[in-house]
C-alpha cells in the first residue's frame, strides 16, 4: 500500500554520522566510493528538521576499548573499529550537534537492539522514523527492519546514506522498499515534507 512521505508524528533518526577513522591509512570497515559526500546532505536534512519542529535522535556506535562488547561483529569483514575515546568516534563536528540534542550511544548495529530507543519514540509519540547515515546495509537497514515490526512507517533518504560497497548499498535499498513501498526517498521530497508538516501542526 502507498503511504504518504510523512504518516503522523515524523523522527529524523541520525545514524553513525562520526567523526572518521582513529587512525590513518585505510578504513577498518568496508566504504563504498563517495561514502562521505553522500553525508554532506546530513547537516541541512538536520537544520530542516529543527525550523519544522521535527525531533532529531542521533545514533553513536562506540565500543569499549577492551572489545568486550563487539560480540560475533568481528566474525565478518570488520575489523575493530570506533572505540570509545578514539577521535573517529565522536560524531561529526558537521551535523551541528546540541547538548540538549537527544542522543543514544549503541553497541550492536540496530539503533533499537539493548538501547532506550523505543521508550524515546513512545515519548515523541512517534508514527514515522526518517533514516540518514551509514551504513545503508547494515545499521540503517537492521533498524529498518526493527522499525518496520514494530510498526514504525520507515523512510530511507538515499542520498544521505551510504554502505559498505555499492552493490551492497543498491541491495539493501531494494529491500528496505520491498517492505515498505515508497521508504525510498530523496534528501529533497524529506525537506518539503518537513516543510508541510510544520505548516498543518
Amino acid at each position: 500500500m502507498q503511504r504518504e512521505i510523512i504518516e503522523g508524528q515524523p523522527v529524523l533518526i541520525v545514524v553513525d554520522i562520526q567523526g572518521g577513522e582513529p587512525t590513518e591509512g585505510e578504513s577498518s570497515i568496508p566504504l563504498m566510493p563517495g561514502y562521505d559526500d553522500r553525508m554532506a546532505g546530513a547537516p541541512a536534512l538536520i537544520a530542516k528538521a529543527r525550523e519544522c519542529a521535527v525531533p532529531v535522535i542521533f545514533f553513536q556506535e562506540a565500543h569499549r576499548r577492551n572489545l568486550v562488547d563487539f560480540g560475533r561483529e568481528l566474525d565478518g569483514a570488520e575489523d575493530v573499529h570506533l572505540l570509545e575515546g578514539d577521535p573517529g568516534t565522536a560524531l561529526s563536528s558537521d551535523l551541528g550537534f546540541r547538548d540538549d540534542d537527544y542522543f543514544i550511544r549503541k553497541r550492536r548495529y540496530s539503533c533499537f537492539f539493548g538501547t532506550e530507543l523505543e521508550i524515546l519514540l513512545k515519548g515523541l509519540k512517534a508514527d514515522t522514523l526518517v533514516l540518514i547515515g551509514g551504513h545503508t546495509d547494515v545499521c540503517v537497514h537492521y533498524t529498518f527492519v526493527d522499525a518496520h515490526q514494530h510498526d514504525y512507517f520507515c523512510r530511507v533518504v538515499e542520498d544521505i546514506v551510504a554502505g559498505s560497497s555499492q552493490e551492497a548499498h543498491d541491495a539493501a535499498l531494494r529491500a528496505m522498499e520491498y517492505l515498505q513501498t515508497g521508504a525510498r526517498r530523496q534528501s529533497a521530497e524529506i525537506h518539503e515534507a518537513f516543510e508541510a508538516f510544520a505548516q498543518n501542526t
